[in-house]
C-alpha cells in the first residue's frame, strides 16, 4: 500500500520507455504495460499512471482507436446514394448512413446535405471485431460544424485538453469566450473571434507540449490570464 501511494504521489508524470521496469509486488498491469516474473514493464513510450491496483502507462502519441459512444470530428471525403464515407483521424475511414442523421434525407439526395469538406460532430456507432467503425449524427448534439476553425492534437492529449470534470476546457472557454468541441479522435473546432481563436490555438498547443507536467492547469491559467487580458480592456 505504502509502495502504491509513493509510486501515485511521486511518479503520476514520469515518462517511461519500452521494457522500463515499473513495479515490483502486487500490482496489477494495465494500459500500455505487460507483466513477467511478478514484475510489470513498460510496452511503450508514454506517462506513468498508478489508478486504484492497476499500474498503466498512458502513450505520448499514437493513433486515434475509435470506441463505441465516442464524440468526435469528421470529414466527409466520399459521398454516395444512401451514405457518406468520413475521415475519423482513424487507420480507416467510416461510413455514416442516411438514417443515422437528423434530416429525411430520399435515396440520391445526400450532395444536399453533407457533400466533401464538410465537417461533422458524429458519435461512433459500431466498432466490429476487424475494427470497421460505423458513425451516426443521430444522437444529441451531433451535427453539421459551420464555420469557425479545425486543429488536430495528438489523440492521447484529449484527456488533458478536456482536464479532470471538464475544468481544463471550461478555463479555455471562459478566458477566450470561444465555443469549442473537443473530438476524441484528436480533431478540435474552435469558434470566436480571430484573436480569441488564435489564442485559443495556443493554449491547446501548449497543453499538448506540456501534458506531462505537474501543474498543467495553474501554468495554462497563468498563460490565458497574460494572453487575453488586452480582450477584456
Amino acid at each position: 500500500m505504502e509502495e502504491r501511494k509513493q509510486m501515485q504521489n511521486v511518479a503520476t508524470r514520469k515518462i517511461v520507455v519500452p521494457g522500463e521496469l515499473l513495479m515490483k509486488g502486487h500490482m496489477k498491469p494495465g494500459v500500455g504495460t505487460y507483466a513477467r516474473d511478478g514484475q510489470i514493464f513498460a510496452a511503450t513510450v508514454g506517462i506513468l499512471n498508478v489508478h486504484g491496483n492497476y499500474v498503466n502507462v498512458i502513450p505520448l502519441s499514437g493513433k486515434y482507436m475509435p470506441r463505441v459512444g465516442d464524440v468526435i470530428i469528421g470529414k466527409i471525403i466520399d459521398v454516395a446514394p444512401t451514405n457518406w464515407l468520413v475521415d475519423i483521424n482513424a487507420p480507416y475511414p467510416a461510413p455514416l448512413h442516411i438514417s443515422g442523421t437528423p434530416w429525411r434525407i430520399e435515396m440520391g439526395e445526400t450532395q444536399k446535405y453533407l457533400n466533401v469538406g464538410d465537417m461533422v460532430l458524429c458519435e461512433v456507432e459500431a466498432v466490429d471485431e476487424t475494427k470497421r467503425v460505423m458513425v451516426t449524427m443521430g444522437k444529441p448534439g451531433c451535427k453539421k460544424l459551420l464555420g469557425g476553425e479545425i486543429i488536430e492534437i495528438t489523440p492521447t492529449k484529449v484527456p488533458r485538453v478536456i482536464g479532470k470534470g471538464g475544468s481544463m476546457i471550461n478555463l479555455l472557454k471562459n478566458y477566450t469566450k470561444c465555443r469549442i468541441f473537443v473530438g476524441q479522435n484528436g480533431r478540435i473546432w474552435i469558434e470566436g473571434s480571430v484573436e480569441q481563436i488564435a489564442i485559443a490555438i495556443l493554449a491547446i498547443r501548449k497543453i499538448e507540449e506540456e501534458s506531462h507536467l505537474l501543474g498543467l492547469t495553474d501554468s495554462i491559467k497563468n498563460f490565458l490570464e497574460e494572453k487575453t487580458k488586452n480582450l477584456t480592456q
